[in-house]
């Protein structure tokens, strides 16, 4: 029978190699660590894909960073000050995946959060996904951007590099990268296609009622309607999710979103922007003037 840390050793191999297979890390992106007690972590070793690792490849550290122990040569991923940050304000957390699934990391890079009240699924398990102010990766600097949104979000996106999970478990926090990516696909389709339909504030209050009967542990609530957005240095104590008052209907047209049509531009960078159709256009009448300037 496989002791307690031999399982958590081969769980974070499996974790890894599905944020592999699903294209949510290259190279030797990500990192994963999880709780063994009361002042030790079990965490993915710098430099190494998370698509091919092995259980003797983790490393063994405190609480405060200090390496334990581990394979000759390894020594716990770059990113650990972030892993710490999570755990120090989170007693209930016991397991973190960091990952750079591509179009939740889109969002990241677009500087724009995952706080719409969209699906009910995500509503009940995450609440709103805030992004993280930038901070430089492996850094104290990355830490201390995390943490005040680690204290009332099981998952939230790091501004230009990715995004992050909390979970009671391994496999939680893994399932929670899981949704914040899911989410972001068809948010991102539901842009481009012209708007989003978002569920009510009246809607969002009856699926926070709803965690109870599922089991749902949260964080922090959804916030009331007159309390700002959070700020960098605010300690949260709910979630800010935009959802539009609706005692009448429960899917509200967010017009915010709605995609207009495109007149030519001039980008950020001087260069021309067209449409499909401009641009055809344009060749039409290039092609037709040719063809009578050769008559």
């Amino acid at each position: 029978m496989s002791s307690p840390e031999s399982q958590l050793r081969a769980d974070i191999v499996e974790v890894g190699r599905r944020l592999w297979a699903r294209g949510y890390v290259a190279s030797n992106d990500g990192n994963i660590s999880v709780r063994i007690g009361p002042d030790r972590l079990l965490m993915t070793p710098a430099s190494v894909s998370k698509g091919f690792m092995t259980p003797d490849m983790m490393v063994i550290t405190t609480l405060e960073g200090t390496l334990v122990s581990g394979p000759p040569g390894r020594k716990p991923s770059s990113e650990i000050q972030m892993h710490l940050a999570a755990y120090r304000n989170r007693p209930d957390v016991a397991a973190v995946v960091h990952a750079h699934p591509p179009t939740a990391t889109g969002f990241a890079v677009a500087g724009l959060p995952l706080d719409r009240a969209v699906l009910a699924e995500v509503v009940t398990t995450l609440g709103s996904i805030p992004i993280a102010e930038y901070g430089t990766p492996s850094t104290l600097e990355m830490a201390a951007a995390v943490e005040p949104y680690v204290r009332a979000h099981d998952g939230l996106l790091l501004a230009n590099h990715g995004a992050l999970a909390l979970g009671k478990d391994l496999f939680s926090a893994y399932y929670k990268m899981e949704t914040i990516e899911h989410f972001a696909r068809i948010s991102f389709v539901a842009r481009t296609l012209g708007r989003e339909h978002l569920l009510s504030r009246e809607e969002v209050a009856r699926l926070q009622d709803l965690r109870g009967t599922y089991g749902i542990a949260s964080p922090a609530p959804i916030c009331p309607p007159d309390l700002a957005p959070m700020g960098p240095d605010e300690d949260p104590s709910c979630q800010v999710l935009y959802a539009p008052s609706s005692p009448d209907a429960r899917l509200v047209p967010d017009t915010n979103v709605t995609a207009p049509a495109a007149p030519v531009g001039i980008g950020n960078f001087g260069e021309i922007r067209l449409t499909y159709d401009q641009l055809t256009a344009l060749i039409d009448d290039a092609v037709r003037l040719l063809a009578e300037s050769k008559r």
